[in-house]
């Protein structure tokens, strides 16, 4: 069996490194915006708010489902996506603690 590099990291580690990867593409962070904004939204009315095709928006809301950051509900034929309470909770948790960290290490920075 093939060891990865990033199981040498912690849980912890691994689970922000997810986070990050989800809220590292714009179109990402605009569906994050207007789900936050309209609290509850069809995947359709993504499409019509983004420059992008529904195959598109359909790949990003995966990967933001696939890191806990949203959740979506079958609505007959459609899905109805809204961001996930949990998940944000516990990204304000993991990205707290790495911020929380930053301010001693730019203390320590001998440039």
């Amino acid at each position: 069996m093939a060891i990865h590099k990033h199981q040498e990291f912690d849980a912890e580690a691994q689970e922000l490194a997810t986070l990050a990867k989800a809220l590292g593409h714009p179109a990402r962070v605009a569906i994050v915006r207007l789900l936050a904004q309209r609290q509850a939204c069809v995947c359709g009315d993504l499409v019509l708010a983004l420059p992008l095709s529904q195959s598109t928006v359909s790949q990003h809301l995966k990967e933001l489902k696939a890191a806990g950051l949203v959740q979506g509900e079958v609505d007959g034929p459609r899905v109805c996506y809204c961001l996930s309470p949990t998940g944000w909770a516990r990204a304000r948790q993991l990205l707290g603690g790495l911020l929380a960290e930053l301010p001693a290490a730019a203390a320590n920075c001998g440039c």
